[in-house]
């Protein structure tokens, strides 16, 4: 179901990069001559020896990496702004694996990410995507390296053959992070409220309370809460490790503010504070 409705956000904005002093008739100091204009805003300042990388030359070589490799894929595209920018491919053929229950799909996926205000990397890297809360899964450590010539009128990108990168992938973390996903489904949670208050002490991610005041849970705990038993009754399961941590992540996803970097550093963290509790 999710793999026919995932987020389709145009990411092809027109952008280019143009002499600062053209928009201003000023005179600019070294490292701020020139100005990345993405969709008719400028987004960010550079110097004259910054090389724009458009979206349109770097995720469609990213995804004729996939095409050449001859893999079935699904895509999801998601823009922040006009500034920071992701494409998400989904891997659908004979990797897929369920986390103890069928209807608990996970699989493997890629995602590459650009930025027009510098705030994200140039980069892509191996994760997970989860049919059931349609999340992508940071917990991947394997990243793709590729050259990437940042000059004035020379910009080229350089990638690899991903067809041994993503047997590599599959050979080693893939069914290597899955038995941490099973385990983790082994481990009851017998209070959520006590759980989700645990992690958030843990991780700091956002207060559990209302306020000093009010030791209630606060709107987002009750959301990672209602989450949560949301997936046990979907899936017929009792609360467990595995759907806690994914009941964070979908919060981190969709409802706090952060950038794709910050996302990926958070998501690594509340795996690995979930998972010390197996």
């Amino acid at each position: 179901m999710y793999l026919q409705n995932l987020q389709q956000d145009e990411i092809f904005v027109p952008s280019e990069m143009k002499p600062l002093k053209t928009l201003t008739q000023m005179e600019s100091r070294r490292g701020l001559e020139n100005v990345i204009i993405s969709n008719g805003k400028i987004v960010n300042v550079v110097s004259n020896s910054y090389g724009h990388i458009p979206n349109q030359l770097f995720f469609k070589k990213a995804e004729e990496m996939l095409s050449d490799a001859q893999l079935n894929y699904h895509k999801r595209t998601i823009n922040k702004n006009d500034r920071s920018f992701i494409t998400d491919f989904i891997i659908d053929d004979k990797s897929q694996f369920s986390v103890k229950n069928k209807e608990d799909l996970i699989l493997p996926m890629l995602r590459f990410k650009n930025s027009y205000d510098g705030s994200e990397k140039t980069s892509g890297h191996f994760g997970f995507y989860r049919k059931v809360c349609s999340n992508g899964l940071h917990v991947s450590q394997a990243e793709i390296e590729f050259s990437i010539k940042h000059s004035k009128n020379n910009t080229h990108l350089i990638m690899p053959r991903l067809n041994n990168l993503f047997d590599k992938f599959l050979d080693n973390e893939f069914y290597t992070i899955t038995k941490k996903f099973d385990k983790m489904k082994e481990f009851k949670i017998i209070d959520t409220k006590e759980f989700v208050k645990a992690i958030l002490d843990k991780t700091k991610l956002f207060r559990y309370e209302c306020s000093d005041k009010n030791s209630d849970p606060s709107k987002k705990s009750r959301e990672v809460i209602e989450i949560l038993n949301y997936e046990a009754l979907l899936l017929n399961e009792e609360p467990n490790l595995w759907l806690g941590y994914n009941a964070f992540n979908s919060v981190l996803h969709n409802v706090l503010k952060k950038s794709f970097g910050q996302q990926e550093r958070l998501d690594k963290k509340l795996f690995d504070e979930v998972y010390a509790m197996a």
